[in-house]
């Protein structure tokens, strides 16, 4: 993988160049990249109508039970605190909003078409991420919610596809988070010549998502992007949203260890324009949805 160097510009063009030679000649060659579920493909269609049809997004989600039942049983939930009972996707619609059933179905295609059996809570932890990410974007007004979501969701679903398609990424895993003396990307990289941000980036991109999403999803551990005025400004808030989402969602799952944040957590907040203390606030806010959070 090509080494970030100050003097390169890390344009969408350059990340394009990388994510092909991965794939082309580099150590990712042979690895299984899933193609974009059809129900997704779908569902993104109608969401790019300049005015979404309810009815057709409860058709889309009606062609797969489990799909359904997932959007029906989320409508339930205590998080929505209804007194009736919901019983059928368009109720569950009417509920949830067109923009929320979306952000729903969308993490229920991605889980089903990438499994996760030996990462426990995996999908738990994305969705918590892709939470706070649409929450956090929010309160910055002028970042795009839906696409903070989508980057919550894809920024470390490069590990299960490593998990499944390189040989001792398990291992490798492993050390990663248990290492203090390097980053978990200089970890993966050693071992295997890539990580999980380029592999995410390549689903990202195969799934035709914005180069916006794809190239926050490559640089979401690369902080050295905060102050580049050569990369996208979006793309830089994203990559700071990411940090700060992945905080608080490590504050609430109880994990100790994040030398991320301690490293770069103030430049992050610096680059947001967010003082320390908006962060209790948003983490009291964000635990009914936390709670909700569930992977199936």
């Amino acid at each position: 993988m090509p080494i970030n160097h100050p003097s390169v510009p890390r344009t969408s063009i350059n990340t394009d160049r990388e994510l092909d030679q991965a794939l082309s000649s580099g150590p990712l060659r042979d690895i299984v990249i899933p193609s974009c579920p059809e129900l997704l493909v779908a569902l993104r269609s109608e969401m790019n109508q300049a005015d979404p049809d309810p009815h057709v997004i409860a058709e889309i989600a009606g062609r797969d039970v489990a799909m359904a039942a997932s959007l029906i049983r989320t409508a339930n939930s205590p998080f929505y605190a209804r007194a009736s009972t919901v019983n059928s996707v368009g109720q569950a619609l009417g509920l949830l909003g067109v923009r929320s059933s979306e952000r729903l179905l969308t993490a229920f295609l991605m889980r089903n078409a990438i499994r996760t059996p030996l990462l426990e809570h995996f999908w738990e932890t994305s969705t918590r991420r892709a939470l706070a990410m649409a929450y956090i974007a929010r309160q910055l007004y002028d970042v795009d919610a839906e696409l903070a979501h989508t980057c919550g969701l894809f920024c470390h679903v490069g590990i299960p596809i490593l998990m499944q398609g390189v040989r001792g990424y398990a291992g490798t895993l492993a050390e990663a988070l248990a290492r203090q003396d390097r980053s978990f990307t200089d970890t993966e990289n050693a071992a295997h010549k890539t990580d999980h941000a380029v592999v995410g980036a390549l689903v990202a991109r195969t799934w035709r998502f914005s180069p916006v999403l794809y190239q926050a999803v490559r640089l979401h551990h690369d902080f050295t992007v905060l102050n580049d005025a050569r990369i996208d400004s979006k793309v830089r808030t994203l990559v700071a949203v990411a940090l700060v989402a992945e905080h608080l969602v490590h504050d609430f799952e109880g994990i100790a260890r994040h030398p991320e944040w301690h490293q770069h957590g103030a430049d992050c907040l610096a680059a947001l324009q967010v003082q320390p203390d908006e962060l209790t606030q948003w983490a009291d806010a964000l635990i009914p949805a936390f709670q909700s959070a569930t992977a199936g």
